[in-house]
């Protein structure tokens, strides 16, 4: 049975981080760090057990993991000259966290740091897939079909467009994110598939996105749309009033719509939650974790669907017998709305 769906190995002692998506890293490797490795050229440290190397298309040891990232071209060839390559970026430390390959030695460096800290943290990456996943399936058997990712990361096998199109061949999806270097893999990944499109923008700004070009030619807002904020509104602070970044997208939304959320908690973990807090002081996306309460907070104008807003594993399992007996360990809470 697959590990990860909302399950963490028994006795692991302690949790992980609801923080999937995107966990941005801290600073450059060693010089001459190799591909794949630790600073200095040292292989990796090894995995506690039952943790693996992890697609977006399945399981793979990390041997094969580290083989895929080596294929890769050249990060001087493949990417804008102006892109800061010893800075770890939230999409592509995720993507590492899944086993992908889209991913450089910065951001190796510091999911590595936080898989220390926190062994279990790639099953909470799997487990907030695994939300995403049965997320968008919920949409679409409610009848939407329009999707607006924000804060996409690298939309590679099994993300939002792939799941919608499996119940829905006619589904849209626009997907968005600020990493430039996301955004140029995404837009290789996707290629000319004419029914998703890819922006580098900020999510905080709805009033410029909604009018992009690449959006409004996609998505119909007239009709319900799905918006997907998924292990991203973390990265949004107090200061930048992620209400009012909501508010925006909201009033934009026709009756019926979705917003999905998934989101990075302090409760159920508070002093580890306290660590990874003070980890992503370093970086240039520090997270900021929010009680079951705010969350509830920013869910303002719409209907909180069954179950609520819950620990990821909690929302809509599959299988009960996927449920952890402790779901407070995943630090993650998941929630869907319907703009009324």
């Amino acid at each position: 049975r697959v590990i990860g769906e909302g399950r963490l190995p028994r006795g692991g002692g302690g949790g992980g981080r609801g923080t999937p998506r995107g966990l941005v890293g801290a600073q450059a490797t060693q010089a001459g760090a190799r591909r794949g490795g630790a600073p200095g050229g040292a292989p990796p440290p090894p995995r506690p057990p039952g943790v693996r190397a992890f697609t977006r298309s399945g399981y793979r040891d990390p041997d094969q993991a580290r083989e895929a990232r080596n294929a890769m071209p050249s990060e001087s060839n493949t990417m804008p000259s102006d892109i800061d390559l010893n800075r770890p970026s939230a999409a592509r430390v995720y993507d590492y966290y899944l086993g992908g390959a889209h991913n450089f030695a910065s951001d190796r460096e510091m999911a590595e740091r936080a898989i220390e800290m926190w062994p279990e943290l790639p099953l909470i990456m799997q487990a907030n897939r695994a939300f995403l996943r049965r997320a968008v399936r919920f949409c679409v058997a409610s009848g939407v079909n329009q999707f607006l990712d924000l804060g996409s990361g690298i939309p590679t096998v099994g993300n939002v467009h792939e799941v919608a199109r499996a119940a829905d061949p006619d589904a849209r999806v626009v997907y968005v994110d600020i990493d430039p270097v996301a955004v140029t893999h995404s837009r290789s990944i996707l290629g000319d598939d004419p029914r998703t499109s890819v922006v580098h923008a900020d999510l905080r700004r709805p009033d410029l996105l909604l009018q992009r070009p690449e959006v409004t030619g996609l998505l119909d807002f007239s009709r319900p749309v799905a918006v997907m904020m998924v292990a991203v509104l973390h990265f949004v602070p107090d200061a930048d009033d992620p209400a009012a970044v909501i508010a925006g997208y909201r009033e934009a939304m026709a009756p019926g719509s979705f917003l999905v959320v998934s989101h990075a908690t302090h409760e159920g973990q508070p002093r580890r939650a306290d660590e990874h807090q003070q980890l992503y002081q370093r970086t240039a996306t520090p997270m900021t974790m929010r009680s079951r309460a705010e969350l509830q907070a920013l869910l303002d104008g719409f209907d909180v669907v069954d179950p609520g807003v819950v620990y990821l594993p909690l929302w809509r399992p599959e299988s009960l017998d996927e449920v952890d007996e402790h779901p407070e360990r995943f630090t993650g809470l998941a929630a869907i709305g319907r703009k009324r």
